[in-house]
């Protein structure tokens, strides 16, 4: 009787870990290519593409669970409402706007990526609370007269969230730097509520290490 060669080929994966690699893949694999296919991400993981359906139904469902992680770290990361209590309006929105920015600016593409259709309402539910702190401080603005007036507390938070989203797109666009996207978004969110770009870079947090800087 002779004994078996050993095997060479590597063990399989459980279930758990394909996952993971899966949505580790496509993070990178989307940051670089926004328009990136199913298979690209399945070669990234290590994957066929018929391994990834056993874990996501299409590619749409990959990528939403992507960004809908994405989101769920950045909205761990933002003020609460008692860091802001203390603030005057302006100086909420620009703390939401400045953190929000530091949390996107080094994952640009997949930001992106998670403010447009079909993702943009998972997204939304995540940033439900956030959505909140920001129309809680259009109202104060709008009742001490610091804000504009002719739209409501709830439209003007639709605004303010449009105008962050906006610079987003214009900072990926143009290869907008850390530094000048972070005012960019300060003074475009306080502009679209009636605040003077001059008195809104004096709402501007102190800037402190980015994410990017940190895990560099």
């Amino acid at each position: 009787m002779t004994t078996p060669e050993p095997s060479t080929r590597a063990p399989r994966r459980d279930a758990t870990e394909n996952r993971a690699a899966l949505i580790d893949a496509a993070k990178t694999v989307l940051q670089r290519d926004p328009d990136a296919s199913l298979e690209s991400i399945a070669t990234a993981a290590g994957l066929s593409r018929r391994a990834v359906y056993g874990h996501f139904p299409s590619r749409d469902d990959l990528v939403r669970a992507v960004v809908t992680a994405g989101a769920a770290r950045v909205a761990g990361a933002m003020p609460t409402p008692s860091d802001l209590r203390d603030l005057p309006p302006a100086a909420r929105i620009a703390a939401i706007a400045v953190t929000l920015w530091s949390e996107v600016s080094h994952v640009r593409s997949m930001a992106r990526i998670a403010v447009s259709s079909p993702y943009s309402e998972s997204v939304a539910q995540v940033f439900a609370s956030l959505r909140a702190q920001v129309r809680d401080a259009c109202a104060l603005g709008i009742a001490d007269g610091s804000m504009r007036n002719d739209v409501s507390a709830d439209s003007l938070g639709r605004l303010v969230e449009d105008a962050c989203i906006a610079v987003l797109d214009e900072a990926t666009r143009s290869g907008t730097s850390d530094h000048d996207g972070r005012r960019m978004v300060v003074v475009s969110a306080l502009g679209i509520a009636g605040i003077d770009w001059r008195t809104a870079l004096l709402s501007e947090p102190a800037e402190t290490t980015t994410p990017t800087e940190a895990h560099a």
